[in-house]
Parts: C-alpha cells; sequence; structure tokens
C-alpha cells in the first residue's frame, strides 16, 4: 500500500509539473508568433518605404560600393577604383556611388589620390556618400570581443549608408559581410561581394586552439587555458553568424585561392562564389627596363628618374617592403630580420631597408613611431628608411632600384605588393603562407619566380643567399618573376569582374 501510495502522489506532482509547464510555454509560443509577426511586418514597411525613397531619390538605375575607407591607399582601395573604372566603361547609363566615412577630403581630392597612388582615372563622375559613423567599424572602439562589436557597427554604418540613398545593386568590397542582409533584405537590393581576408578563419581558429600568441591573440590569452577555451567558443559562435551573413550575397568573388577556400567553408555557396585576382598595375613596371645597377648594370634606369643613393662605398642595394602600416603586416618581423642580416653581412654597407606603406589613421602613424622606435633600440635606425603615402610614380621609382622585395604577412590573402615588386624586377622573398605561398611565388614554366620563409632566421638566411647570388643568377629569378604576374594585371581583372558581375548588371540595361 505504501508503494501504491508514493506512485500515486508522484504521479501527481509530475502532472501539475507538466501544467505548469504548459501553463508558461503556450503563452511564450503565442508572444514569440505575435513578436515575430510584428517584426516580420515592421521589415516588409521598412523595405517599402526604402524602396519608395529610392525610387524618389533617382529614375536611372545605380550601383553602389560600401567601401568605408575609399581613401586609405591600400590594395583594397585599387581593387575599388579598377573596378567602378571596368563598370563605368561596360554601363555607360549607370550611375555610381561610394559610400565612404572619410572625413575632411573632399571628392575631388579622393579621386585625385586615387589617380597618384594607383594610376587609375575614371571615365566619368562617381557620387559620393559620406558617412558620419565609421569610428563603429575601428578595431580600437572594441578592446574585447572585437569581431563581434566592429561587425555590429557595420551593420550600423550600412542602415547609415542605405539612409543616405537606396542602389539597385550594392557592392561590399572591403569585407562587411553583415551589411549584406541589411541592403538585400532592408533596401532590396541585389547585392555582391568582394572578398580580401575572412573576417574569421580556420587558421584563426587554429592559432587560439594551439595557443599561439598573435597580434590578435595576446599573451593573456594564449598562457590561460580557460581563456583559449573561451575565445574558441567565441570565434565558433561568431563563424556560424558570419558564414550566415555572407550566404545573403547574390554573387561572391573572392581574390585568391586561400580566402577561397574559406569562404566556401564559411559560407557554403559554391556555385555563387569565383576567384577574382585583384587588379595589380603590373603594366606599368613591365614596360621598365629589367637592368639593375647590381646585375646587368644597364643605364635605361635614368628614364624613370631613378637616382643611386650613395653609401659609404658607393651605392645603395635596396631591401624593400610594400604594405599599409597595420599589425597583421609584421613590419617587427622586417626589422629584426634585416638586423640579423647585417650580424651575417657585417662588412656590407651598401644595404638598407626601405618600409613603403599608407597609413590610415593616427592609429597607423603611432604604429610608425614604434617602429622608428624599435629601429633606434636594434641600432639599425639609419639603415632603415621609412615612406609614407607615395604616389605611384614614387613608388615605382623605389621598387625598380631595390635588388629584394620584401613581405611578412602571415596568411597574406593576396598579396599587390608582392606582385608589384616582382613585376618591377626585385627578388621577392615572401612568407611562406597565404597567397603568396598558393597563387604568386610558384614556379613559372617549372623555373623559380622568388623566395618564401617563415621566421626571423628563414628571412635573415633567405636574403642572404640571394644577396650571395651571381648577377646571372639573379636576373633568371627576375624574368621568371615578370612573365608570371600577367595573369594579375588590369586586363585580366577587367574582364573576371565583369563576367562573374554580369548576372547583376544585365537586368539595370533593360
Amino acid at each position: 500500500m505504501a508503494e501504491l501510495h508514493h506512485h500515486h502522489n508522484f504521479s501527481l506532482c509530475f502532472c501539475d509539473f507538466v501544467r505548469l509547464l504548459w501553463s508558461l510555454v503556450v503563452p511564450c509560443l503565442v508572444l514569440s508568433l505575435l513578436l515575430t509577426l510584428f517584426l516580420f511586418l515592421l521589415l516588409l514597411g521598412l523595405r517599402a518605404w526604402l524602396q519608395g525613397r529610392r525610387r524618389a531619390q533617382a529614375s536611372g538605375p545605380a550601383v553602389a560600393f560600401f567601401h568605408p575607407y575609399c581613401n586609405a591607399g591600400g590594395g583594397g582601395e585599387r581593387v575599388l577604383w579598377c573596378a567602378l573604372r571596368a563598370l563605368m566603361h561596360r554601363y555607360p547609363d549607370v550611375s555610381f556611388v561610394v559610400y565612404t566615412g572619410d572625413q575632411g577630403v573632399t571628392s575631388a581630392q579622393i579621386l585625385e589620390r586615387a589617380r597618384q597612388r594607383f594610376d587609375v582615372k575614371l571615365p566619368r563622375p562617381v557620387t559620393f556618400v559620406f558617412l558620419h559613423r565609421r569610428a563603429l567599424v575601428e578595431a580600437s572602439s572594441y578592446p574585447h570581443f572585437t569581431l563581434l562589436g566592429q561587425s555590429a557597427g557595420s551593420m550600423v554604418l550600412g542602415w547609415e549608408a542605405l539612409m543616405a540613398f537606396v542602389p539597385d545593386v550594392c557592392v561590399d568590397s572591403m569585407g562587411y559581410a553583415f551589411t549584406l542582409p541589411i541592403f538585400r533584405y532592408l533596401g532590396g537590393c541585389q547585392v555582391a561581394s568582394y572578398v580580401h581576408y575572412p573576417t574569421v578563419s580556420t587558421d584563426m581558429l587554429s592559432v587560439v586552439r594551439e595557443r599561439n600568441p598573435r597580434f590578435n591573440n595576446v599573451d593573456s590569452i594564449s598562457n590561460s587555458v580557460m581563456l583559449s577555451a573561451v575565445k574558441v567558443l567565441y570565434y565558433c559562435v561568431f563563424a556560424i553568424l558570419y558564414g550566415l551573413a555572407g550566404s545573403c550575397s547574390h554573387v561572391i568573388l573572392v581574390n585568391s585561392t586561400w580566402t577561397l577556400g574559406h569562404i566556401l567553408a564559411l559560407w557554403r555557396c559554391p556555385a555563387r562564389t569565383a576567384v577574382v585576382y585583384p587588379p595589380c598595375n603590373v603594366k606599368a613596371f613591365l614596360d621598365a627596363p629589367l637592368g639593375h645597377r647590381d646585375d646587368e648594370g644597364d643605364k635605361d634606369w635614368e628614364e624613370l628618374g631613378c637616382e643611386e643613393d650613395a653609401g659609404r662605398d658607393g651605392k645603395w642595394r635596396s631591401i624593400v617592403s610594400v604594405a599599409q602600416f597595420r599589425p597583421e603586416k609584421n613590419h617587427p618581423l622586417q626589422i629584426r630580420a634585416f638586423r640579423k642580416l647585417l650580424t651575417r653581412r657585417p662588412e656590407d654597407s651598401s644595404l638598407r631597408l626601405v618600409l613603403i606603406g599608407g597609413c590610415r589613421d593616427r592609429e597607423d602613424e603611432e604604429r610608425v613611431v614604434s617602429l622608428q622606435q624599435l629601429c633606434q633600440d636594434l641600432g639599425v635606425e639609419d639603415r632603415v628608411h621609412f615612406k609614407l603615402n607615395l604616389p605611384f610614380k614614387d613608388l615605382m621609382r623605389e621598387l625598380v632600384d631595390a635588388t629584394i622585395g620584401l613581405h611578412t604577412m602571415w596568411n597574406e590573402h593576396f598579396g599587390i605588393g608582392v606582385v608589384e615588386c616582382m613585376a618591377a624586377g626585385t627578388v621577392v622573398l615572401a612568407h611562406k603562407s597565404g597567397g603568396p605561398k598558393l597563387d604568386i611565388v610558384v614556379p613559372y614554366e617549372g623555373m623559380r619566380t622568388g623566395f618564401l620563409a617563415d621566421s626571423e632566421d628563414d628571412y635573415a638566411a633567405a636574403m642572404d643567399t640571394i644577396l650571395t647570388l651571381t648577377p646571372e643568377q639573379r636576373a633568371q629569378i627576375r624574368r621568371n618573376a615578370r612573365r608570371s604576374v600577367m595573369r594579375f594585371s588590369d586586363q585580366e581583372f577587367q574582364a573576371s569582374f565583369l563576367a562573374a558581375c554580369d548576372s547583376l548588371m544585365s537586368p539595370l540595361e533593360r
């Protein structure tokens, strides 16, 4: 009897518990459905309102590029201007807009900088929409959970852009994937994306899992098992959200084989994804003579205005780096490797390191100051030269007169600077990863086109090897490299870009 009584009480308690759950679940379900319906109707209303604004703004079709740093002067900006130039020539009846967060500059100044820095001139005017909340996408605004903060900030910036102008087609040319659903579902736009670098990648997860210190994995996290586990979970969740946002793109363009692998794994849209190598102004470099002062002794360099800088032995031999002054470019590795090279060649007074790059903001400028301090600490300040925001003509002079082209970014998505160095006839030494390893510094017709390294010692040893080569050996590597880079020309980019975007652009001609 006791067992029966106990079973009866348990049944009553279980029934009461089920009734309690039911009384809570049903209202929650109803509330959730009502909230979902409200949000759906709100989104439909916003979309209809924005489409009404679009019809009131212009009569002709319009294409917008979302590029908050269009005046930065990096490789991504060259993609922007070359893409605009290609589309303007192909679609004369379409108007073009650039969403930018650059303040304190005029439209004319932006276009003039593009002409000077990249030798790109647009065939007709472009409209600039100046955004005021660019600070929301800057890493410095988010000391913690930077990826999440920047992505949320990009959505706010995307909404600001839509409020200013609603295009027919929007191209995200900077990698802000979380703006894609904003433009597609609220703005009713066709959307495309040109991905230079995945915001999160399996390589980043590996760095955290293996607790390797990097610029984006500080010692306080890499030294802690618990914090590393939390960061891995954070990256995994973010990767899912990133993939969902990216999959909203109707057309997905990536700049390299390395980027393609990561985007296919994250966005899972193989039918809509294509590799379009970024445009490199190789023709301007290829038109220059191949002779170098320390090789063939060709005197034709005077045509480019190149002057011999005198060192203590009568001339300099330059090791040149072309990269924006951002942390991932790893300029400290270049300086330390150069210092080790000097210890290997103590009698060689002709060597100098030239760091060429763009500074986007005060943070980049402060980074240059810290690099200059590192040079002083290592005692190489008289051998290291910083040249910021060089016009294209001056950049060309530096490259064609250099002996070695240096690149040190781990998992560089592509490497326009590497291609420019190869086209200019320098012997390239790049990082053994990413685009340089998979797409650029690869054998051409079975012949060497450059060198790869991945540590200070490796870089110092490789530079020493290059300098030890005979002039004929260096000249052969340069010729191989120059012949191999035609696949990265402006013309190749234009043809590939227009073919990939045809499905979005053709309806605008009707």
